[in-house]
């Protein structure tokens, strides 16, 4: 991951992006380069166009998750109210929200 960031890192300096320049960048960060990586990453790049690449990923569709207006609860809750707070906070998470 780190040498594709030191990839586009080169290419908006409209820098070579060669073995030499990602390890350059990847040490100046101090960050051990992996020369395999690097080497199918320089392979890979030769025959891609960056430009095209960033132009669809900036032009891709973010989903924006809705907020929710915060509510104002007006009456004291009651001792029935609380208990069942209580019980539904105990719940045990389900999903991708029990690996966290």
């Amino acid at each position: 991951m780190e040498s594709i960031y030191a990839a586009l890192l080169l290419y908006k300096a409209s820098k070579d992006i060669s073995e030499a320049n990602i390890e350059k960048v990847l040490k100046a960060a101090d960050l051990k380069p992996d020369k395999t990586q690097i080497t199918k990453l320089v392979a890979g790049l030769k025959e891609t166009d960056i430009e095209t690449i960033l132009s669809s990923a900036s032009a891709a569709p973010v989903a924006v998750t809705p907020t929710a207006a915060p509510q104002v609860e007006t009456k004291t809750p009651g001792k029935k109210e609380a208990k069942k707070e209580e019980e539904e906070e105990e719940e045990e998470p389900t999903g991708i929200g029990s690996l966290f």
